[in-house]
């Protein structure tokens, strides 16, 4: 793309290969300025040539098609190699016919199209990594003055800085130049500049400093309008649309919904913003049956969404395409939610064929979709933003991503609470809890699941009501409430069974026995626990069940039952390997591991630390792998 730095690798690598002895013929390099508004020809650019290897006034030949019979054959009599640099190119016209015609020279061409038809080789430059980024800021403003000591100073402002320049190398250069002109400033200071304004182009446009060593203009907006504007119409729509999108990558489902295109026509809009290197392909995992995902670098991004805001009929044609992600995202969201919450004997959702499909599409679509969540905050979207937000809820509790959760319940409260919707209200609040409740968090869940309790009581809605004396109930033991639980749970524990609700009633019980037991009331705990693990099995939640049967391993191993805590163990385990929760069957393993310790088996307490730790690194859980990991290591 534009400003990620072509040619200056081209002519570094131009001068190392001379200074290697690769080109002792020299080398020669034509600006074909392929993106202003009048591009060199390559009838203009022979002329250059021509004249760099010393044919010039009367010894030029006087037509066009003998000016390059004469490049032609200087060239092919030239013994030591040479190397071109055609720099710039938009069209393969600019630089066919300058191509030297022997394999003896070396060509480099630089573009911000990829010339497919060509049999060349062809090399992608990406942006820079975070650390490259820092590294380029930081040695800029070193060679301009070696007590510079901002970089060291502001580790964190100059992440951050190279985040919002979106780690391409012509932003960096320009916010870099204007560090330096303000060498009393910290660099905070123009984080602070463009984080107020929202669009990095503005602040180092209206700061840039001139020009690079090349002569070009050190400016970001111009770049990227040349691009926008070589677009065909189609094109260009798509990629404003696209900067509309929630999330960084976006399905290709998703981006059809956005143009209300079908997806054969998506793709190949697609397939023309990657060979212009404004949008890029991202594969989902590997192999050929992997999903395409497309990616705005975030300045584009930025650009796209600029251009439509500044005009009134292509903001409301935004705002339609932003309705339709986001139905499209709420309708797959509510199908995969279906799956996850399927049970046997319920009618089987469709399209996801088992959870496994279902989870594939929720991971694939995570970041879009916990973006799109979030713009509950508009009135516009208000409602199905809300709706996606619960339908989330289930997902983002079994892949732990508790912060997420946090977030879209926040907003989806406020957004409720703004529209006078006390049961939508109650919603948010109780799934809120659960999150903040994982985090440690317990007196603030305490608090959001009383107003949620309060708000299901005054609709009357009883159910709703004892899945908050539920949660309350998870929060009150959190916190060490113990008696307080007990309570809570058994209230809960009772309106389930006036309702005749026998999956909230299993819930309640095993939630009970838990409690049960961390009061030290093991019998009763385990007789909880027991009808828990029964009625779990009468719904056939086969992972309930698992919950059950781990919870009452602890029991049974308290009430020195070992045998039987084993057994207990060992059922909950073929269940979760069965749903692949492999976060729980990390715990489940170091609770077979502590108690094989404390009956003093080492080695089998150390083979369950590692299979302990293995689960953990599968569930993607760092930290408690590490810990089992620790465990399992021999005594010194």
């Amino acid at each position: 793309m534009g400003g990620i730095g072509k040619t200056a690798l081209a002519v570094e690598a131009g001068h190392q290969a001379r200074t290697q002895g690769w080109f002792p013929g020299g080398t020669l390099f034509v600006d074909l300025r392929g993106y202003d508004d009048n591009p060199v020809t390559a009838d203009q650019a022979v002329l250059a040539l021509l004249d760099a290897l010393g044919v010039r006034g009367p010894d030029l030949p006087p037509t066009t098609a003998r000016q390059y019979d004469s490049y032609r054959a200087l060239l092919a009599e030239r013994r030591d190699r040479m190397l071109l640099i055609l720099d710039n190119a938009s069209a393969a016209s600019q630089f066919l016919p300058l191509l030297p015609g022997t394999d003896h020279h070396r060509v480099l061409i630089t573009s911000r199209d990829r010339p497919y038809a060509l049999p060349v080789r062809l090399i992608d430059l990406e942006a820079l990594t975070p650390d490259e980024s820092a590294a380029l800021v930081t040695r800029a403003l070193h060679d301009a003055d070696e007590r510079d000591d901002r970089p060291s100073r502001e580790p964190a402002a100059l992440r951050e800085l190279t985040g919002l320049c979106g780690h391409l190398p012509l932003a960096l250069q320009i916010a870099a130049a204007m560090l330096r002109r303000r060498r009393h400033r910290d660099i905070a200071s123009l984080v602070s500049e463009i984080a107020e304004t929202g669009d990095a182009t503005t602040v180092l446009d209206n700061g840039s400093p001139g020009t690079d060593l090349y002569g070009r203009s050190l400016v970001l907006r111009p770049v990227l309008e040349t691009s926008y504007r070589r677009l065909p119409p189609d094109q260009a729509r798509l990629l404003r649309l696209l900067a509309l999108a929630p999330g960084a990558e976006t399905g290709t489902e998703a981006v059809a919904a956005l143009s209300d295109l079908d997806e054969r026509t998506t793709l190949s809009l697609l397939d023309g913003l990657a060979a212009t290197h404004l949008v890029t392909p991202v594969r989902d995992g590997e192999g050929s049956g992997s999903a395409v995902r497309w990616r705005l670098h975030d300045l584009v991004r930025a650009y796209g969404a600029g251009v439509v805001a500044g005009n009134a009929g292509l903001r409301e044609e935004g705002e339609a395409a932003r309705e339709r992600v986001l139905e499209h995202y709420w309708r797959w969201a509510h199908a995969a939610d279906a799956r996850l919450r399927w049970l046997p004997g319920m009618p089987e959702p469709a399209p996801f064929g088992d959870r496994r499909q279902a989870l594939a599409w929720l991971d694939g679509e995570r970041t879009g979709l916990v973006a799109a969540a979030q713009w509950a905050r508009e009135e516009r979207h208000t409602n199905a933003a809300v709706g996606l937000s619960t339908c989330l809820a289930e997902y983002l509790d079994w892949r732990r991503y508790f912060d997420d959760k946090i977030t879209i319940f926040g907003i989806a409260q406020q957004a409720a609470h703004r529209a006078g919707d006390g049961l939508g209200e109650a919603m948010a609040w109780n799934n809120l809890s659960n999150a903040l409740d994982e985090v440690g968090w317990s007196g603030k869940a305490i608090e959001a699941l009383t107003r949620a309790r309060d708000l299901y009581q005054a609709a009357k809605d009883h159910h709703g009501e004892a899945n908050a004396w539920n949660n309350l109930g998870l929060a009150l033991r959190q916190a060490d409430r113990v008696s307080e639980a007990i309570e809570a749970l058994t209230r809960a524990r009772d309106l389930y069974q006036a309702a005749k609700n026998r999956h909230g009633e299993a819930n309640a019980w095993n939630n009970l026995g838990v409690t049960l037991r961390q009061a030290d009331r093991v019998s009763e705990a385990i007789e909880a626990l027991t009808r828990a693990r029964d009625l779990f099995q009468a719904v056939k939640n086969r992972h309930g069940e698992a919950d059950a049967w781990n919870n009452l391993g602890l029991a049974l191993r308290q009430a020195d039952r070992v045998s039987e805590a084993i057994k207990a163990y060992d059922e909950a385990l073929e269940a979760y390997k069965a749903f692949e929760d492999w976060y729980r069957t990390g715990q489940t393993f170091a609770n077979l591991a502590r108690l094989h310790e404390a009956v003093h088996h080492p080695a089998k307490a150390r083979a369950h630390w590692h299979r302990s730790a293995d689960a953990y690194t599968r569930a993607d859980a760092p930290d408690e792998a590490a810990q089992a990991r620790a465990q399992a290591e021999p005594p010194k």
